[in-house]
């Protein structure tokens, strides 16, 4: 992993990008940023009214994103890998979802500008998992906030995150399907996800582990 500084993991709501990035930051001694959803006063109300709140919520992550990747620019010299969970082109995903046409103009205009100055993670890393599991993992971590959540809305966000990865080119890619292992409980699960990104990657590939007895 010498040739690796920023890796950057996304996916959608409930598939692990928080606890496979501090699994990570823990067995690689890496430097941890972890997006800050909590800290946003209009979350709880869109989840209620998405129509209302959407462009407030997104807004606000827009800025409070574009602040903490202005921070990723201050070089830890003990620490020579950066993780992070999430991309900041993970707020425009969303917000493709959650505005009107005339609220993603406006959105657009301001997040345009701000795009020029993010850097670019060396590695990205998409984790999948199919709606019914990711509906199943919202339900276990039991955040009131996202009581609110439908089943519709979780199953158009993963094709969301399905149709840009598709295309995606930016950076090297893998992407990992989640369904069958669980890298939070199974040490061997995390073990073989880690392995597999120490490896040298370019392009796109796609890992579908079996979870390990």
């Amino acid at each position: 992993m010498r040739n690796l500084y920023y890796i950057a993991i996304e996916g959608p709501i409930g598939v692990g990008k928080t606890s496979l990035a501090n699994l990570m930051a823990n067995e690689l001694s890496a430097r941890l940023v972890l997006e800050e959803f909590d800290e946003n006063p209009f979350l709880p109300d869109f989840y209620k009214d998405p129509e209302r709140y959407g462009f407030q919520t997104q807004l606000f992550f827009l800025l409070q994103r574009y602040r903490q990747q202005q921070e990723l620019r201050q070089v830890d010299m003990f620490q020579k890998l950066l993780v992070t969970d999430y991309m900041f082109v993970k707020d425009r995903l969303f917000a493709s979802l959650n505005l009107n046409e005339k609220e993603m103009q406006l959105y657009d205009t301001v997040a345009n500008l701000l795009e020029r100055n993010i850097i670019r993670p060396d590695l990205v890393i998409y984790l999948q998992a199919d709606t019914d599991t990711l509906m199943k993992n919202i339900l276990k971590r039991g955040r009131s906030m996202e009581n609110e959540i439908t089943y519709e809305y979780i199953d158009a966000l993963g094709q969301v995150y399905t149709e840009y990865f598709f295309r995606y080119q930016e950076t090297p890619l893998v992407i990992i399907n989640t369904n069958n292992i669980d890298f939070v409980h199974n040490e061997n699960d995390l073990k073989e996800v880690i392995k597999y990104i120490r490896q040298p990657i370019s392009g796109t590939k796609f890992f579908n582990p079996v979870s390990a007895l």
